[in-house]
């Protein structure tokens, strides 16, 4: 890596500030009854805060202090921010509207301390880095900030009533705190074949941030609600299929459909439970059969004792299954 001056290297922590000076900005402005500028300054949080990280990366200017200061501006800026602008806009005057404020709070804080503790743990999986373990800070202040963008966009309505906002509230600490997988937007690899289109999607989604950047916010809430579900069953067909775990995430498709096509055909995943154990229990298995010889050419005793049980009804069906195999269908 060149060597960047210092100052360079400061870069990513000024821009963590700005994210978290801008977050912290959407409280003065709820104060201010002005919740259009309260949506544009966490949004500009969460921009800055997807900025700051690539940044020490391409810079190699991480750093602890780095990594701590990130942390608490998530906090404030997607969790304290949120919470008290919730608050001020339909909350204030309830009976429970200062406890739902505390428990989104409560749980961003605990959100970001399980992630500060899991960064230096080995994973379960090789393809856990793909994934986030509950939703992620920016995401959360998004998707729990839903009723207020739909308020801005459409009027009042069902979604700005106080029991509605304070339920969505609670609903959203929820999934920050919860163990479901979510997507990792920073393992995402674009194809260089799905290069245009995707530049296409940033020019439209750069004019919609413009003319309607209201109704852009929220169909990128409902669309991370919708992603869930395929994030979820993503992640447990990963884990039931180890033979895609070293296979990049383009090919997955073709291991997904050979998976398909065995289970059609009758077959067995062969490497659906654990190989070298499976492995070694065939072998055993078939050191026993009728026909494997020992060192000296003589039968081992075992095999006699097959030969013995092979002669009762059902034996070959045991036979089968002992080896994990499946009979062949009759035509």
């Amino acid at each position: 890596m060149p060597g960047y001056p210092p100052g360079v290297r400061l870069l990513p922590n000024a821009v963590t500030v700005l994210a978290l000076c801008s977050g912290l900005s959407g409280v003065y402005f709820a104060l201010d009854g002005r919740f259009e500028m309260c949506a544009a300054s966490i949004a500009a949080a969460a921009i800055f805060d997807a900025l700051d990280g690539g940044l020490a990366r391409l810079l190699d200017a991480s750093s602890r202090i780095g990594a701590e200061l990130d942390s608490l501006s998530d906090l404030v800026a997607f969790g304290v921010a949120p919470a008290l602008v919730f608050y001020v806009w339909q909350l204030e005057g309830t009976r429970f509207g200062w406890t739902v404020a505390l428990v989104f709070a409560v749980c961003m804080a605990l959100r970001l301390a399980r992630f500060n503790t899991l960064i230096g743990e080995a994973d379960r999986y090789p393809f856990a880095k793909e994934f986030f373990v509950g939703v992620p800070a920016p995401a959360a202040a998004l998707v729990g900030g839903l009723p207020l963008i739909l308020w801005l966009q459409f009027g009042p309505g069902w979604w700005s009533a106080p029991i509605t906002v304070g339920l969505w509230a609670l609903f959203a600490a929820a999934l920050m705190v919860s163990r479901l997988p979510t997507v990792s937007l920073k393992t995402v690899r674009v194809p260089p074949e799905l290069v245009p289109t995707v530049l296409v999607l940033v020019g439209l989604g750069a004019a919609g941030l413009i003319t309607a950047p209201f109704l852009l916010m929220a169909a990128a809430a409902v669309g991370y609600l919708l992603l869930m579900p395929v994030t979820l069953y993503r992640y447990y067909w990963l884990t039931h299929h180890p033979e895609a775990w070293g296979v990049p995430v383009r090919e997955r498709r073709a291991v997904a459909r050979a998976a398909r096509s065995a289970r059609r055909l009758g077959l067995r995943s062969p490497l659906r439970h654990r190989v070298a154990g499976r492995a070694s229990a065939v072998a055993r298995r078939v050191r026993g059969l009728p026909g494997t010889d020992a060192a000296d050419g003589s039968a081992p005793a075992r095999g006699e004792r097959w030969r013995e049980r092979d002669g009762r009804p059902g034996a070959g069906r045991r036979s089968r299954l002992r080896l994990g195999l499946r009979r062949a269908r009759r035509r």
